[in-house]
């Protein structure tokens, strides 16, 4: 059998692709990327030729058998997204459960993340936090953020630009306006910036300051105080 690879790429700074990574996607008969236009660019930097394939939310359903029917015949695959570590909040997963079951050998490379170091320079607690990813856009939205108020871990959220001040909005409503939030947008690019505050200061700055980039938010966990 082939093996499947998950290849975590950058988040923005190019240099912190691995040697490794490298490696394997050189190695590699095929590499699934989420957008080929945005990995083509990655891999034309270190020079990578391996044959790629789209491989996204729309498509992975459908590519689903025949991609495992690759692997067992011995193909080695490599995915990646357009940036950071494959299934995390990225395709992958449902090619990931099927090798799985399919007793196919999985390997998942080490490398970037964006909520590591968004959590790790929050200056909130660390030891232990709750990953949540992207937020439901509307059915399932509030009943989460209820179910969460009273959540004791640091919690981590994804979030675009243009979605970025109804959260907030959302964040203070059940959270509380005291509730102590880090936002970190552009890691590791030319802009990177983190905003720490309570969630009516963090509102109030994005508000006054058109939201640019990807972010990150990383939200203090309940301590037992209503309107934290």
């Amino acid at each position: 059998m082939g093996t499947l690879y998950l290849v975590p790429t950058p988040i923005g700074h190019l240099k912190d692709m691995t040697f490794r990574a490298v490696e394997v996607l050189n190695q590699v008969d095929l590499i699934l990327a989420e957008d080929t236009r945005t990995s083509g660019k990655l891999l034309k930097h270190y020079a990578i030729n391996t044959p790629m394939q789209s491989h996204h939310m729309h498509n992975e359903h459908k590519t689903l058998e025949r991609l495992i029917d690759r692997l067992v015949s011995g193909t080695d695959i490599a995915v990646i997204s357009d940036a950071g570590t494959p299934a995390i909040s990225d395709p992958g997963f449902l090619l990931t459960r099927a090798a799985v079951a399919a007793s196919i050998r999985v390997e998942c490379l080490p490398g970037a993340t964006a909520f590591v170091p968004a959590l790790v320079n929050s200056g909130l607690p660390n030891d232990r936090f709750v990953f949540e990813g992207f937020l439901p856009i509307k059915k399932g939205r509030q009943t989460r953020l209820e179910a969460l108020s009273t959540e004791e871990r640091t919690m981590i959220f994804y979030e675009s630009p243009h979605k970025l001040i109804k959260t907030l909005e959302q964040f203070v409503l059940f959270f509380g306006a005291d509730r102590q939030i880090s936002v970190s947008r552009e890691l590791t690019k030319l802009h990177e910036e983190t905003l720490r505050g309570s969630g009516q200061e963090i509102l109030a700055h994005f508000s006054k300051n058109n939201p640019k980039g990807e972010f990150v938010l990383v939200v203090a966990g309940f301590s037992g105080k209503k309107n934290q």
